[in-house]
């Protein structure tokens, strides 16, 4: 995500900006909100007279409209986000349209911004600049390759050693399709951290250095006990995508979500659901609030909850927001969609 402009008074005003990834579209599903005004570039038919037996034809016009959002919609496989609402300016003032926001699509939002948009804004514009990682995680016979997003870990494919035709050992083939694989994915910037159990994640990384030797500099090999879902998560816990990313989002949420389950299982400094967390946040006790993000849209839908986010602050507590697209998020929703790590125990 890149800003180009950034002008407000308080917390009004209106942030322009051009996106650059999936990443910084899902991002805008949870800043934009209804009310919010998103102007952009886009395609709407011009109105033709209806007086005649046979109407001409509309043909679409190029135009910039100023939209006040009704419904935001995330279309993760067709990479793109819809804000639909009603024109506000441009042509057809008071019409309905619906602006596809996609990558490299140059945007401005206009609206009373919360303090955890405009620091989400911040970390994906920081994020866009921060190297990308790759996962593939294989052992004897089986093999998935995943992209860390902003929002979870996205999986790619899932590889298996068949007793197809190809050049080789039916080992080296599998090994081949993994690599095909690896190249399409990789534009030449990206590091891969190469995980599993056992040795045939050792192997793999020599078979990659002997083909393709100049991936060799961004290569990571890091031990997990399996593969698949599990195996991605066991390479954030470790830390490999820290020390490739500086900090990730994601590997953030995996270690506090861990840390608060540790405290729960205790009876520990933790606190989860809304009420208690209410509860230990008149005491003062809170450290670290957790929030799921459709949670957080959820209540800002129905009720003003950014009064009770300034106290927190405000009280210097720490506030996450996390990704219900990935397993720590899901957590967080099935405990009530919020949580809190505590100074002390309120009871």
């Amino acid at each position: 995500m890149r800003i180009v402009k950034h002008s407000l008074k308080g917390n009004i005003g209106e942030v322009s900006l051009v996106t650059e990834s999936l990443d910084d579209l899902w991002h805008l599903k949870y800043i934009i909100e209804n009310g919010d005004i998103v102007y952009s570039v886009t395609k709407r038919k011009a109105d033709v007279s209806t007086d005649k037996i046979r109407p001409e034809k509309s043909e679409k016009k190029t135009v910039r409209l100023g939209v006040n959002v009704e419904k935001v919609e995330f279309h993760k496989f067709a990479n793109r986000l819809r804000v639909h609402g009603v024109i506000e300016s441009g042509m057809d003032i008071g019409s309905y349209h619906t602006l596809n926001i996609e990558q490299d699509t140059q945007l401005s939002i206009v609206k009373n911004w919360k303090s955890d948009q405009l620091e989400r804004i911040k970390e994906a514009e920081k994020a866009s600049k921060r190297p990308k990682v790759i996962i593939v995680c294989l052992e004897e016979g089986d093999a998935d390759i995943g992209l860390v997003r902003h929002y979870g870990i996205e999986t790619y494919s899932h590889i298996t050693q068949s007793s197809g035709k190809g050049e080789g050992t039916l080992r080296e083939v599998f090994f081949d399709e993994i690599l095909g694989q690896l190249l399409t994915l990789h534009t030449g910037s990206e590091s891969v951290v190469i995980a599993g159990p056992g040795f045939t994640k050792e192997d793999f990384v020599n078979h990659l250095n002997k083909k393709e030797p100049s991936l060799s500099e961004l290569i990571l090999v890091e031990d997990t006990s399996s593969i698949g879902m599990s195996g991605f998560q066991e390479v954030l816990k470790r830390g490999a995508v820290d020390r490739i990313m500086e900090e990730s989002r994601i590997a953030r949420e995996s270690k506090l979500m861990d840390e608060l389950l540790k405290e729960i299982s205790t009876n520990g400094k933790a606190e989860y659901g809304y009420e208690q967390v209410l509860q230990a946040h008149n005491y003062g006790s809170i450290e670290t609030l957790l929030i799921a993000d459709e949670m957080l849209r959820t209540k800002r839908e129905k009720e003003d909850i950014d009064e009770f986010l300034i106290s927190v602050e405000n009280n210097q507590g720490r506030i996450v927001v996390f990704s219900t697209d990935f397993e720590p998020g899901q957590k967080l929703m099935s405990l009530g969609g919020i949580a809190a790590l505590l100074r002390f125990k309120v009871q």
